[in-house]
């Protein structure tokens, strides 16, 4: 089972315009989406579609929390979140003619009390593999991240700034990094495979047994203790972006709780992420027959 934990949830709001945007200009649509969104909650959608138990977790207040609980409640998706008082976030995605927009808010405040609780229910869960995705809420330090990762005897996995990553002491299973996280992280130019793979190593010294970059349209990489792995992205029609870190995340998570070897398992990243970015925002596509596909996936193993 997979405890994925995002310490601040989002409901994510995506709209599309036929046309540029304008300033003084008022931009009318009905092509619009609501959905339950921040990293971890959107690789326990992706996951629980690719046949895995799953729990969502992390902090939820006020009317935006209850709406995120209500939408993975109607998915089927169990939670155990931390009900806090401040509202729970809610950020903008505009698709336009000239290009995407990005609009988040920074979050709720948190407190000691509400870090410890979450500890509590991830210890009585006690899941095989624990995630905690995306960014922090004010007042939960980097170190609760590394209480969480040394409370029980699970794989750790975290999906995080690329300044975060280097400030974690603790030691991870895999940490998912894109390319300017990674870039961040090392200080390192991340444009070629192989500057790719230089950056993937250095930050495994950092206390990471794989590191996982998702390149977009470059695919991903995968380097841990005895092998690197360079799996390329599918030729799909790409509808949105986002999620599209979190499916290559979800994707090899859910191949290892399959029983998968590490390739297999980065070959269902890739297979879950051509899914996802076929959709806007971070609805789920069909995921069904990702497990038995027979689609190419082009994969090397260094």
């Amino acid at each position: 089972m997979i405890f994925s934990v995002t310490p601040n949830p989002a409901i994510d709001h995506t709209i599309h315009f036929d046309e540029p945007l304008q300033t003084d200009v008022v931009h009318r649509t009905d092509d619009q989406v609501f959905t339950a969104g921040g990293k971890g909650i959107n690789v326990a959608k992706y996951v629980s579609a690719l046949a895995v138990d799953v729990t969502a977790s992390g902090f939820l207040g006020g009317y935006f929390g209850k709406f995120i609980e209500t939408r993975l409640d109607d998915d089927g998706i169990p939670s155990a979140f931390v009900h806090i008082d401040a509202e729970t976030r809610l950020n903008t995605t505009v698709l336009a003619e000239d290009g995407e927009y990005k609009l988040n808010h920074n979050g709720p405040t948190v407190r000691d009390a509400d870090v410890d609780e979450l500890l509590s229910i991830v210890q009585k869960h006690d899941p095989e593999t624990v995630l905690v995705g995306g960014s922090l809420p004010p007042g939960m330090p980097l170190s609760a991240v590394d209480r969480l990762a040394e409370a029980g005897d699970w794989r750790m996995a975290v999906d995080m700034g690329g300044e975060s990553l280097t400030e974690l002491d603790a030691s991870y299973f895999v940490c998912k990094p894109n390319r300017s996280e990674l870039e961040a992280a090392t200080g390192q130019t991340v444009e070629t495979r192989e500057e790719t793979i230089s950056a993937a190593n250095a930050l495994r010294e950092q206390g990471f047994e794989y590191v996982l970059a998702s390149l977009g349209a470059d695919g991903a990489v995968l380097v841990g203790p005895d092998e690197t792995v360079a799996a390329s992205a599918l030729d799909v029609d790409v509808v949105d972006t986002v999620g599209a870190g979190d499916a290559v995340l979800s994707g090899f998570l859910a191949g290892l709780d399959h029983g998968h070897d590490t390739v297999a398992a980065l070959r269902m990243g890739m297979l879950t992420a051509a899914r996802v970015v076929g959709v806007a925002g971070t609805r789920v596509p069909d995921l069904e027959d990702v497990l038995e596909s027979d689609a190419h996936v082009d994969v090397q193993v260094y």
